[in-house]
């Protein structure tokens, strides 16, 4: 991936920022976007310290000229792309008899609709290079989770999009990757969204337990040099994926069970 320019969008923390430092230490050159001005330059210090050469650009992928601002940006400085890395994000915890669906359409906004508007103006550029399109999605985009409709709706339609994308470019040696990382230590649970749209602040899963951002980011990074089409992380993942497969019933009680055992679990 040397000399490759990446864009990466939520990239100010997380898996974001590691996906930065994973593909900038192979010599990609790196494009990093968030809506937190100072978050991101803080990041873009960092990176620039290791050597990596990088565009900080303020942007929020749920307005969509912000994501024809980003492709601009990148072609002004770097001359072509030929990754995109839609992986900002956002979660929910909620009842659906309780939520209100203003918090479902702002997940929406940015999980979907945010990698559709970064697709859309960056994919004429990645055509040109055959390079990658690349979503990250979830377990949740494989497996309904109850008390998050609206996250594992958002995920469900990204593989939608992406699987259609991917046959749509089958002749034109575009790559589409679908990331699905598993429970990873990652802020998305600490700023997900209540029922009314508050921050949720602290998250309900023992983060110890989890996969790293830094791991998850090797493992993408790896999955992108070999052009794969489907990257499923974590063994309780892949198993999750597996027999939600086959013992669809089985799962729907197994998945409840589990979600009920949470930290002030919304299931009464």
């Amino acid at each position: 991936m040397r000399n490759k320019v990446v864009i990466i969008t939520g990239a100010s923390s997380g898996i974001g920022k590691a996906l930065a430092f994973a593909f900038g230490r192979q010599g990609s050159k790196i494009v990093i976007t968030g809506r937190d001005g100072s978050k991101l330059e803080n990041t873009k210090t960092e990176l620039t310290l290791e050597g990596i050469d990088t565009l900080s650009i303020v942007a929020d992928v749920s307005i969509e000229l912000d994501n024809k601002k980003v492709v601009d940006k990148t072609i002004v400085h770097f001359g072509k792309i030929d990754v995109l890395i839609n992986n900002a994000g956002i979660t929910m915890r909620a009842l659906f008899n309780d939520v209100e669906t203003d918090v479902i359409k702002k997940v929406m906004d940015i999980n979907f609709y945010g990698m559709v508007y970064a697709t859309k103006y960056a994919l004429p550029e990645i055509i040109k290079t055959q390079g990658s399109v690349i979503g990250i999605s979830s377990i949740a985009g494989y497996r309904g989770l109850p008390g998050r409709t609206g996250y594992s709706a958002s995920k469900f339609a990204l593989q939608g999009f992406l699987e259609s994308l991917r046959t749509e470019l089958l002749k034109q040696n575009v790559h589409v990757l679908v990331a699905c990382p598993g429970f990873t230590t990652s802020n998305i649970r600490n700023t997900a969204l209540s029922a009314d749209g508050q921050i949720q602040g602290e998250s309900p899963r023992d983060e110890a337990k989890m996969m790293t951002s830094e791991t998850v980011a090797d493992y993408i990074y790896k999955a992108t040099v070999n052009r794969k089409r489907d990257l499923v992380l974590t063994a309780q993942g892949k198993l999750t994926v597996l027999l939600n497969r086959f013992f669809p019933a089985f799962m729907d009680k197994m998945v409840y069970n589990i979600l009920a055992k949470e930290k002030d679990s919304p299931f009464k």
